[in-house]
């Protein structure tokens, strides 16, 4: 197994942080591994948000579910889908461009997210942890207002970066899926309801599968923050389909 391919599998979230500050240098390798990422025709449809501002930070750490470790983390990166700027180029070179649609904003989440994924495997290569935080897509008028997003703008990933302390090391990282539950061959298929428990299985421990899964199914799926993280989805999508 290769340097990358074993930093990719033993890279694990990371909430705890020491006190030791991420240097100018190491952030920016981070953002310049970001803006290297893959991204559709090259447009880089994403913006991040390098959040200093102390205020910004514990109004973030608020909204999102009142987390404190986002305001104690030494750095933040806000990944923002982005179908504003590229409208504006169209508009400034004299084009008649579309309104931005649910297309688009899809297709920058994509680039957003590959964008973040590339900063989080530089960082963890450096020593420093990183936690994606996905509640920053709940609250959606809000955050908006925090960041102060323009239209056609939208927060798809809030990731949170410091060098990891002693106990977040030694945590072990949770176990995956087997490969077979994950990857199917040339077309999908539903998994067996076997398959269903294994996947499961990885998590629930000695517990009965229908006790962990109901349990669990309350606690994310059928969740406040889950059902608020749809909401405002949908009042983002409502944005984009306003020029219908």
């Amino acid at each position: 197994m290769n340097e990358v391919i074993r930093q990719l599998c033993e890279r694990k979230s990371v909430r705890s942080f020491t006190d030791e500050p991420v240097t100018p240098e190491e952030k920016s390798a981070v953002l310049r591994a970001a803006v290297m990422a893959p991204s559709a025709g090259c447009q880089q449809l994403y913006t991040i948000i390098d959040v200093t501002d102390g205020a910004v930070r514990e109004a973030l750490a608020e909204s999102c579910d009142h987390q404190p470790f986002i305001a104690q983390a030494p750095m933040a990166l806000v990944f923002c889908a982005d179908a504003r700027k590229w409208y504006d180029a169209y508009a400034l070179a004299g084009c008649s461009p579309r309104t931005p649609g649910e297309g688009d904003l899809l297709l920058a989440v994509d680039d957003a997210l590959i964008a973040a994924q590339n900063a989080v495997t530089a960082a963890w290569s450096l020593g420093i942890g990183s936690c994606y935080v996905g509640d920053v897509m709940e609250n959606f008028e809000r955050q908006r207002e925090i960041l102060r997003l323009p239209e056609y703008v939208f927060p798809a990933a809030l990731v949170v970066f410091g060098r990891p302390t002693e106990q977040q090391e030694r945590r072990e990282k949770p176990p995956r899926c087997d490969m077979d539950i994950i990857v199917r061959e040339n077309a999908y298929s539903p998994l067996t309801d076997g398959e269903l428990r294994r996947m499961a299985s990885k998590s629930f421990g000695g517990e009965s599968f229908e006790n962990w899964m109901r349990a669990f199914c309350a606690r994310k799926y059928d969740s406040g923050f889950s059902r608020e993280m749809t909401r405002s989805v949908a009042s983002c999508l409502k944005m984009f389909r306003s020029g219908d």
